[in-house]
């Protein structure tokens, strides 16, 4: 390894590219990241007392397979690419921009192009820098003034963000020049025998930080030959990392976490997965165990779409999926995921995933209603494929659930529904209650996407609903407000506003008028009061314990 601090220009002058290797994250600087490097090339250009600005550390290796018959040095850069990237977009920019304006700064655009550019090269290496498949296009056609078709959007953002700079009226072209001029790296060439996935590591460079991710592919296919390198990331990363596109990094990084625990049976913390994904997978394996390793993963990467994502094409599947999504509580992701995976290699069948799913839900939702503590959640379900026997799958299951120390009990029937009754229901879980209580028994549930979450008894209390309340109105507000028995759907929420109950009964949108089956109780009622709403609470609450089972061995 040979470190060297210069100039960048003199750093891009000669015959040479630098390619982005597969292994690499996409190009990922934001706005944010190029309004800091203007400033600093700003400041620098302006402060004649400034000689340099450092900008950081770019690491290469010389590719794998030399080209015996091209004049062009060819190199993988290891670390830097955000940077390297950046700066040919400002170059490209600037050029142009000196063009338009036709001005006299010291520096020609056909310079500036020769650090872009291999001058007498053609195709590929006509080009200084290659990135990725999927930013690889999208630069060149920036740098040659194309407009880019199936565009990476990163690059033609922060591309126009520096053409609008350079636009500007203010901007002075000279200065910008001199600051560019200024800007000085350390250029970090390694051999071919050095690791660069341990330099990698070490690096602290500035910039966007990797993500968990980012570091795990790079430790994945780093160290690998080219050829195998080139499979594996096409055969299965690149792939997986479509399917996490829509949704970032950081999804990936929680799935991650799921899988990691679910193998180790410890609780991984996002911030822990790549070191632990490094002890689980170590860098000594054979090109075979590794490649089975990958392909694991990417399997599970397919469950958690069909779980998280709910990208499950089989509806029952879905509906109980989805249920589990609203929910909110992601502690049981690591061992629906080793499920999800016994039911795909036929270990387990439809209905029983179903019902293992149904008996998951049921104990999350119990505790919530019972304030049962979370904070024994993820340790509970970290370990708890290895204490189920598979032989004897659902039974086992529950009798788990049921010999749980007190701290993660699966709450009774009876501490639920007492507890269903009395609870105020938190604004994130109300329309998924409501929402199961409503469909249980339909033949064709209800969408209730349309509908709102309706107080009977009115947050704002009126004179007629104070009179309704009776003389401990304030009281029984403040008991009952948001309690299960007080809360409804309804498609006229603007509408029932604060009227009184018989209003809201008779009015057009009222509860007599009303399709759901949550309103029939509300319809027939003759007052609304606490007796009523207790009553009412009782009834729903009877609902629940066939919804949100305990479970029957």
């Amino acid at each position: 390894m040979k470190a060297d601090q210069t100039y960048l220009l003199h750093f891009l002058e000669g015959t040479r590219q630098f390619s982005i290797p597969i292994f690499q994250r996409q190009y990922s600087w934001e706005k944010k990241q190029c309004e800091r490097l203007w400033r600093d090339i700003i400041d620098a250009g302006k402060n004649q007392a400034v000689g340099s600005h450092f900008l950081g550390s770019i690491v290469f290796v010389p590719r794998d397979v030399e080209n015996i018959f091209s004049r062009v040095q060819e190199w993988q850069v290891i670390d830097g690419q955000q940077r390297l990237t950046t700066l040919s977009l400002l170059l490209s920019a600037l050029g142009r921009a000196i063009e338009e304006k036709g001005c006299e700064i010291g520096i020609k655009s056909e310079q500036l192009s020769s650090y872009l550019f291999n001058t007498h090269e053609e195709r590929e290496l006509h080009y200084k820098q290659l990135l990725t498949r999927h930013d690889k296009d999208t630069l060149i056609q920036l740098l040659e003034g194309r407009e880019p078709a199936d565009s990476s959007h990163r690059l033609v953002k922060n591309y126009r963000f520096f053409e609008s700079m350079l636009k500007n009226a203010d901007t002075d072209l000279g200065v910008v020049c001199k600051g560019i001029q200024k800007l000085q790296i350390v250029a970090i060439k390694l051999e071919r025998s050095d690791n660069p996935q341990v330099i990698f590591d070490c690096l602290n460079s500035t910039g966007l930080s990797l993500t968990e991710a980012d570091r795990i592919r790079n430790y994945v296919l780093m160290r690998e030959d080219p050829e195998f390198q080139n499979r594996l990331y096409d055969e299965y990363w690149f792939p997986m990392e479509q399917s996490f596109v829509d949704v970032g990094s950081k999804a990936f990084n929680l799935f991650m976490g799921h899988y990691l625990t679910l193998k180790t049976e410890r609780v991984i913390k996002e911030d822990g997965v790549y070191d632990n994904f490094k002890v689980y997978v170590p860098s000594v394996e054979r090109q075979e165990v590794l490649e089975s390793h990958v392909a694991e993963i990417v399997r599970y990467s397919k469950h958690y779409a069909c779980i998280v994502f709910l990208k499950e094409e089989d509806s029952e599947l879905l509906a109980c999926f989805k249920d589990i999504r609203d929910l909110g509580i992601g502690s049981a992701d690591p061992f629906l995921l080793g499920v999800y995976d016994d039911y795909t290699r036929n270990d387990i069948g439809k209905a029983e995933l179903i019902e293992i799913f149904r008996l998951v839900e049921s104990y999350l939702f119990r505790r919530v209603m019972c304030e049962v503590p979370s904070n024994t959640l993820n340790k509970t379900f970290a370990g708890l494929m290895g204490v189920i026997d598979k032989n004897n799958y659902l039974e086992s299951l529950k009798k788990v659930f049921l010999r749980m120390p007190w701290s993660r009990r699966y709450p009774s029937n009876r501490e639920f529904k007492e507890a269903l009754q009395v609870k105020n229901v938190g604004i994130r879980r109300r329309k998924y209650l409501l929402r199961k209580l409503e469909n249980y028994g339909r033949k064709e549930p209800i969408s209730v996407s349309d509908y709102t979450i309706e107080h009977v008894m009115p947050q704002t209390l009126s004179e007629d609903w104070e009179h309704e309340l009776g003389e401990n109105s304030r009281d029984t507000q403040e008991k009952y407000l948001h309690t299960v028995g007080n809360l409804t759907l309804t498609g006229y929420n603007p509408e029932l506003s604060n009227r009184s109950f018989r209003e809201k009964q008779d009015m057009k949108g009222g509860f007599r008028k009303s399709p759901l089956y949550l309103n029939r109780s509300l319809a027939q009622a003759e007052e609304w009061n606490e007796t009523t709403i207790r009553e009412r609470a009782e009834e729903l609450a009877e609902k629940a314990l066939q919804i949100w089972v305990y479970p029957a061995v």
